[in-house]
């Protein structure tokens, strides 16, 4: 071996490699984002001309438009007469100028919801997530919130279709919970806003006999969908956590901890209505977790409930005077469907045996 090749297997060089790499691959994401920024703001440009020549010229010129820039510009994608109405939309839907490349080469803070609609968010999905948002949402707060959840997450467009389609932005926050009375502002606000209700599990097939067990063991099958479900931050630690207290055994049924909230969560499922003994047994859980597992540096340790049905009511007076940070959520599965619909709906296997029939 040559005194190239033994520089070439040194830790300095891999170290330096490794660097390489980095700098390379943050470039790339960097020139990605430029590109499609400017392609944007280019769409934006292009659908406010649109708008302004329709009222002299009607909105048929987008036809010959089409056409026109098709011949000059062959080798160009996205002057087809429905992405040029796309573009006008887009004018229409965001009023103000989008700033191109406006958060490059420096730290992107993201939108908070309670700003104005910016079209400067916009340059930072691509154009397909918007045509999608356009298409599928008239309100300008809850477009803000999916545009915002976008980019926190880097969700690819099938992920955002499903989060609309499934109604994330009504269900985020509607948990009933005491973490104001628990927990301290700012954790407080940003553990409601974690929590959802009701929570969907439509990917799990389940019989018309499904215990809470059972429940469980498609949870842990599925782990990928239900951590989408559950939202950003939620890492599995496992399912039946054993915790021996006193000379008794007991099982967590689900065990995360969240890393932004800094803290475990406890999730119990309960395959019926809500009865306020659930929240006295998830209190304990919680006492048990925070002597037994938590760290010093750890936040106190969070339950949730998810329940078949629930009155909020008397949700809210189980936890009025519970000492632990919990909340309350029911539960939807495709099994809770209707006869007629749910027969229409292809099971999880039966998907699987068809995508495999693609291969």
């Amino acid at each position: 071996m040559n005194d190239l090749d033994m520089k070439l297997l040194s830790p300095e060089y891999k170290q330096w490699l490794n660097e390489l790499k980095g700098r390379i691959r943050s470039s790339q994401l960097k020139a990605a984002v430029a590109v499609n920024s400017a392609l944007i703001h280019f769409y934006w440009e292009l659908g406010k001309s649109i708008s302004e020549k329709q009222t002299q010229w009607g909105s048929q010129f987008i036809v010959s438009l089409s056409k026109d820039l098709q011949i000059e510009f062959p080798e160009m994608k996205g002057f087809s007469v429905t992405n040029l109405k796309y573009c006008r939309q887009f004018y229409q839907y965001f009023p103000k100028s989008p700033q191109a490349g406006g958060f490059l080469g420096g730290s992107l803070k993201s939108p908070q919801l309670g700003d104005e609609l910016s079209p400067t968010m916009a340059v930072l999905i691509p154009w397909g997530h918007i045509k999608l948002i356009i298409n599928k949402i008239s309100n300008k707060t809850e477009a803000r919130f999916y545009i915002q959840q976008t980019i926190e997450n880097n969700w690819s467009r099938d992920v955002l279709d499903s989060q609309i389609r499934s109604g994330l932005y009504q269900r985020k926050g509607n948990s009933i919970t005491n973490f104001k009375d628990t927990l301290p502002q700012p954790l407080s606000d940003l553990a409601d806003q974690t929590l959802k209700d009701p929570y969907i599990f439509d990917f799990l097939t389940l019989d018309a006999n499904y215990r809470e067990r059972d429940i469980e063991n498609q949870l842990i099958q599925h782990i990928t969908k239900f951590l989408l479900e559950l939202g950003k931050g939620f890492a599995f630690i496992g399912n039946q956590y054993h915790l021996e207290i006193g000379e008794s055994d007991y099982y967590l049924d689900l065990l995360f901890y969240h890393t932004k909230l800094k803290c475990y969560v406890v999730i119990e499922l309960k395959n019926t209505k809500f009865i306020p003994e659930f929240a006295g047994k998830l209190n304990f859980y919680l006492s048990a977790v925070d002597t037994l597992v938590k760290d010093d540096l750890d936040n106190p340790t969070i339950g949730i409930l998810l329940c078949k049905d629930k009155n909020n009511i008397e949700a809210e007076f189980a936890l009025r005077d519970m000492k632990k940070p919990m909340g309350i959520s029911e539960i939807t599965f495709v099994h809770n469907l209707p006869d007629d619909l749910k027969s229409s709906l292809p099971t999880i296997n039966e998907l699987e045996s068809e995508l495999k029939g693609l291969d």
